[in-house]
């Protein structure tokens, strides 16, 4: 029995709160369990500085993430010099969000979508890529309508989850309980054309086989693509 008593296929309660700011293009709030993450898309007439030597429309699509310093159980200090789980987390947000995006269509500017962790109880990353992507997606149909981007600019939809073994068994979309004692560690986005974008696996203890990464990958499949469903269903209610 998990944790919160799920199935080792089952995901946490998953709810998508769009327009949740006033000001930026494009402003989710997502909550996967008791994780909440607040994602924001701005839309920059600007393009990043190692751009500006390029030419063409090219624009360019990058994220960025922080936990507020009470969204764990005790004080995290406020990062004034990010440290290298937040490097690597911003990078993967943004890899996992210019997959969806036809850089090319989207003109000279760029979109940054900020994550700010509310609340953390395991998954933040994931969550950041599945709600970050809906940001961009609102934030892309304001261009849309006036008329700055083509429709063809946004691609395929991506999502993302954690899946892990714990206690030795394949189990979906960890809390942090469950993370924090995992066997195995993985972080999957895919399309919604059933595509990778990223895996990052890590064993924390004994090394596992190949038939138990083939479970955590059709577990996440299968996660991944019910999150898929409730992008869509928040999408078409917009």
């Amino acid at each position: 029995m998990r944790t919160d008593g799920r199935r080792t296929d089952q995901l946490r309660p998953v709810r998508l709160e769009l327009g949740y700011t006033r000001y930026a293009e494009g402003s989710v709030l997502i909550s996967q369990g008791n994780t909440v993450v607040l994602c924001n898309a701005t839309v920059d007439d600007r393009v990043p500085p190692w751009m500006l030597q390029q030419t063409g429309e090219r624009g360019w699509v990058t994220g960025e993430y922080s936990m507020l310093p009470r969204s764990t159980l005790t004080r995290n200090p406020r990062e004034t010099t990010l440290q290298p789980r937040t490097q690597e987390i911003r990078r993967l947000i943004g890899r996992s969000l210019r997959a969806a995006v036809d850089l090319d269509r989207l003109g000279r500017r760029q979109i940054i979508v900020d994550c700010d962790v509310l609340q953390a109880d395991g998954g933040t990353r994931t969550a950041a890529v599945t709600g970050g992507y809906v940001a961009l997606a609102l934030a892309l149909r304001k261009l849309n309508a006036a008329g700055l981007t083509p429709p063809e600019a946004l691609l395929s939809p991506v999502a993302a989850v954690s899946v892990g073994v714990v206690d030795g068994e394949a189990v979906l979309d960890l809390c942090y309980d469950e993370d924090s004692r995992a066997q195995v560690d993985m972080n999957v986005v895919m399309n919604a054309r059933g595509r990778y974008v990223e895996i990052q696996g890590t064993s924390e203890s004994q090394p596992f086989d190949r038939a138990t990464l083939d479970r955590m990958l059709d577990l996440a499949a299968g996660g991944i693509g019910e999150l898929l469903q409730v992008q869509r269903e928040a999408l078409g209610r917009e």
